[in-house]
Parts: structure tokens; C-alpha cells; sequence
């Protein structure tokens, strides 16, 4: 802790001491012989002091059956203890409340709001749970916030910008505190109780609100009830209300065992009775809303920032896809790449031999492709490779795939097509290809291919994915050498196939040629 800064508070001439009237009525109630027309007579030395006492106990804060029309009779209803604390509460409260001076903004309206919320929360707990010192929670919730008044008074420049950051969460200002002045509100809210010689009723639960486990058993129920408190508070002037309010349930369940339906209940009271305590205490709470329109901002709210998360994750997803698609793509011709045929023949050729399904691949490689690049350039050897993807991609289904295998290497996966079938669609591939002319800055430029297909026909006679891929490579490579332009199918010797059985060996036949389709 910042000893000079304590210091510092401590002695500040910005922060009141205990008024003359309160420790007049402190010295008295520490008497055991103390009667009530003594603290009566001492209240109403002070007329302003009488006069709210009196308002007090008449108003519906109490919900008296009659009016009381001396203060003697309100101490009678009051207690001691009550009186006591009523006449410091309200002392106090004067002298905290002098006009600011200085450039320093400061939202006293919030600060204030806040204040009277959390004593209004606390006194309502306390008698929910018939704690027997409701007027000590209640100004015990009033002053558990007072640190944050007394760094204002003392560094205005430094604080108020932490206030301001904060944005009037407690969440975000202590630590914001802790780490530029190594002391936080609550622990100044302490310095100035034992300054004041509050007595330990008070002391206490502003010692301990946030962490009341640590409070004395004897008034461990009055801390719970000032600590929980000051949560309920936030729901009312937090700016994440939401938040705010999932806090509060989750405490009051925890702490209190509190069911859903009474925990609503009890907010909705809190809002009500706030309005009461500052007409009682003089005090505007600017746009005061209720429980339930706070509740109906806070779901428009989470409605709100539930579609932009949607919104967001949808997002995400589309660009995770665009760069799984990228990923798999090749990048000139928009085929995919040589890692998406990897993965999809695989797949294709597993289901094929489990079911005995027809599966082909068409190989194509693009005839003297060098020569192009040499003639005119690899910028038009790149818009030949581009056509020739384009001319591939609109002579499939899309049930198949076609990939770029690399350089001027193409490959053609037909799920549910024979080598028959396949050989059709090669030979109508390469005929369109042959047709097709690229012009490239002003010159027209014609390519041809060749072509080699392989299909397990309904067999398996293909026992692993790349013996169909070096059945379709030696196609390929039986097309150039049958002169090129032109589609072989390679064929294996089902005779040998037959007597060594379906997990027989990579056929090890010759590609044929295809009957009235090749050039």
C-alpha cells in the first residue's frame, strides 16, 4: 500500500471529518446507561437533523401504520442502534456532499446513484433475511463507496482519468487503482472509517466488501449483505447491464440460496425503493429506470450482441473456408491442387473397392508445351494453362473432379464411370481442346493433348489407389508414344487378375488402344 498517499487522504483538508452532532451521538450511545430522551434532546439540537429523521421513519421506506410526530417517538420505534445510525448516516452525508470546485469532471450523479442503490440493496437483504442491523446495512452500503469520492477530492487530475476509463465499473477501476496508485476505493472507503471512528458494526462490512469470508463471524450476515449489495448495485448503473445482472442473480443464488423467481422479485423492489431513499435523502438519481426496463434493454441488448456474434462467427467461417479453398486450389488454373486430387482419389477408391463401384481416372498431358513457353512466353504459356482449365472444369459433372497435377499435367476423377465411359469423356475432352484457339496479344495459339485412362470396372482388380494412377500414368505415356493428340485406356490382363485372385499384384498388361476414338 502507498504509505505517502495514505497519508495524503488522511490528512486531506478536501475530505470532512466527523461532524460535531455524530460524535456527540457516538459518545452517547456508548453509554449502557443511555436513555432515549437523551439522544432525543441531542438530535433535536440540530432541526435539519430532526426534521429528515422524522421524514424518515413517516415515509414508505418504513411502512409505519401511523405517522410519528416527535422524535422521541421515532426512536421509540427506531432503537438506539437505528437512531444512531440515522443521525450518522445523515450528518455524514451533508458534509460529503459540499460543492465541487475545480477543472476535474466528475459524475456525481452516477457516483451518488450508485451509492444509494447499494445501501437501498443492502438494507433490503438484511431485512429479507431478518439481519438485525438493516440501518447499519444500509449506511454501511452508502459509505462503501466513499474511496472513490475521497481520490476524486484528493487527485482529481489522476483519478478522474481512471474513472473515466473505468466507465463507472468497479471491475475495470480497481485494478486500474491498484496498478497506478497501489491503493483501490474500498481500501481508502477503510482509511476514512477508522479516521471517522465508525463504530466496528460500520467498520466492518466497509472492510470486508470484497471479501466477506474474511469478516468476523458475529457479523458475517451483515457483511454478506453489504457486500452483495454493492454487486446488486451495478445492475442499475453499469453501462453491460446484461452482465451486470447475471452477476446479481449468480451472488444472490450462491450467497443466499435465493430461487430465480424471488431474486426478481427482490431487484424490482430495489428499484422502487431507491426512488423513496433519494427524495428522502435529497438526492437526484437522474434517469431513474425500474428493474423491469433495465431487464428489457438488457435482453435487447444480448439480442444485439448475439447476431453480431453470429454475425462474427459466420464470418470466421467464411473465411476459414475461403482459405481451406485456397489451400486445396490451384492458384492459375482455379482446379484443384495436387493435395485436394490426393485426398479425394483416396477416398473414392476405398468406397469403389469396398462396394465394387466403377471409379476412372483420366490423366492428360498437354502436347510440346515447352514450345509455347519458348514461342511466346510463359505469361501465354499461363493463359493456355488457364483455358485449358476452363475447358476441363465444363466437361465434368460435378460429382467428379478435376485437378491440376503439376506443370502441364492435368488428371480427370470420374466417380461412377467405367473406363468406357471414361474414354468417351477424354476423347470428347481432347477434340474440344483441339478445337479451341488462344489468342494472346494478337496471336492465335493451339495446343493438343494426350490422354490415358484407367477404372476398376466393378472390380478389384486395383488393390491400392496409385496402381490406378500408374495404370492411368502408363496410358498417358503409351498416347505420346502412339504420336500424341489422341486417348489410350489401359487395360489389364483380367486372365492373370483371375488366377491370382482379387488382391492380385498392379496389373503389369499394356495400354490398347481405344477403338474408333483415338487419332
Amino acid at each position: 500500500m502507498n504509505q505517502e498517499l495514505v497519508s495524503r487522504i488522511v490528512n486531506s483538508p478536501q475530505l470532512p471529518t466527523l461532524p460535531v452532532i455524530a460524535m456527540k451521538v457516538l459518545e452517547l450511545t456508548r453509554r449502557e446507561d443511555v436513555s432515549v430522551p437523551e439522544i432525543a434532546n441531542l438530535i433535536m439540537t440540530d432541526p435539519a437533523l430532526a426534521s429528515k429523521i422524522l421524514k424518515t421513519v413517516n415515509s414508505p421506506f418504513y411502512g409505519l401504520n401511523k405517522q410519528v410526530a416527535t422524535v422521541s417517538g421515532a426512536l421509540v420505534i427506531l432503537g438506539l442502534q437505528a437512531a444512531k445510525t440515522l443521525a450518522l448516516g445523515f450528518s455524514l452525508l451533508t458534509h460529503l456532499r459540499s460543492p465541487e470546485r475545480g477543472e476535474y469532471e466528475f459524475d456525481q450523479v452516477r457516483f451518488w446513484k450508485r451509492s444509494i442503490y447499494a445501501a437501498v440493496a443492502s438494507r433490503a437483504l438484511a431485512r429479507r433475511f431478518s439481519v438485525v442491523q438493516q440501518e447499519e446495512a444500509f449506511l454501511a452500503g452508502l459509505l462503501a463507496n466513499v474511496g472513490v469520492l475521497a481520490l476524486h477530492r484528493v487527485m482529481p487530475a489522476e483519478f478522474d482519468a481512471l474513472f473515466a476509463q473505468a466507465r463507472g465499473d468497479d471491475a475495470r477501476l480497481y485494478p486500474l487503482c491498484r496498478e497506478k496508485f497501489d491503493l483501490t476505493p474500498p481500501e481508502v472507503a477503510r482509511l476514512l472509517a477508522e479516521k471517522w471512528q465508525l463504530p466496528p458494526l460500520l467498520l466492518q462490512p466497509i472492510t470486508w466488501q470484497l471479501a466477506p469470508e474474511k469478516a468476523e463471524p458475529a457479523v458475517r450476515p451483515l457483511v454478506d449483505t453489504v457486500a452483495t449489495g454493492l454487486v446488486i448495485a451495478g445492475v442499475f448503473v453499469a453501462e453491460d447491464s446484461a452482465r451486470a445482472i447475471a452477476e446479481a442473480r449468480a451472488i444472490l443464488a450462491r450467497r443466499f440460496a435465493l430461487p430465480p423467481a424471488e431474486i426478481e422479485a427482490l431487484l424490482e423492489q430495489i428499484g422502487v425503493q431507491a426512488k423513496e431513499a433519494s427524495a428522502l435523502l435529497d438526492m437526484h438519481l437522474g434517469a431513474a429506470r425500474s428493474y423491469q426496463e433495465i431487464l428489457d434493454e438488457a435482453q435487447e441488448a444480448l439480442v444485439a450482441l448475439s447476431l453480431q456474434s453470429q454475425a462474427r462467427v459466420e464470418s470466421i467461417q467464411r473465411q476459414v473456408e475461403s482459405l481451406q479453398v485456397k489451400a486445396l486450389t490451384d492458384p492459375l488454373t482455379c482446379l484443384a491442387n495436387r493435395a485436394r486430387f490426393d485426398d479425394f482419389l483416396q477416398e473414392q477408391f476405398r468406397r469403389a473397392f469396398a462396394h465394387q463401384r466403377p471409379l476412372s481416372l483420366v490423366f492428360i498431358d498437354i502436347d510440346h508445351f515447352k514450345l509455347v513457353n519458348d514461342a511466346h512466353g510463359h505469361q501465354a504459356g499461363d493463359e493456355v494453362l488457364r483455358r485449358i482449365g476452363r475447358v476441363l472444369r465444363t466437361s465434368v459433372r460435378n460429382i467428379d473432379l478435376v485437378a491440376r497435377y503439376g506443370g502441364e499435367e492435368f488428371a480427370v476423377v470420374l466417380t461412377e464411370a467405367d473406363t468406357t465411359a471414361a474414354a468417351i469423356r477424354a476423347e470428347a475432352i481432347r477434340a474440344r481442346l483441339e478445337a479451341e484457339v488462344v489468342m494472346f496479344e494478337g496471336q492465335a495459339i493451339k495446343v493438343t493433348l494426350s490422354a490415358g485412362v484407367a477404372g476398376t470396372d466393378r472390380t478389384r482388380i486395383f488393390t491400392h489407389w496409385d496402381q490406378l494412377t500408374n495404370a492411368a500414368d502408363r496410358a498417358v505415356y503409351a498416347a505420346k508414344a502412339a504420336g500424341r493428340n489422341c486417348v489410350r485406356v489401359f487395360k489389364p490382363r483380367v486372365d492373370r487378375a483371375i488366377q491370382t485372385g482379387a488382391a492380385a499384384a498392379a496389373p503389369a498388361s499394356k495400354p490398347d488402344p481405344i477403338s474408333n476414338l483415338s487419332n
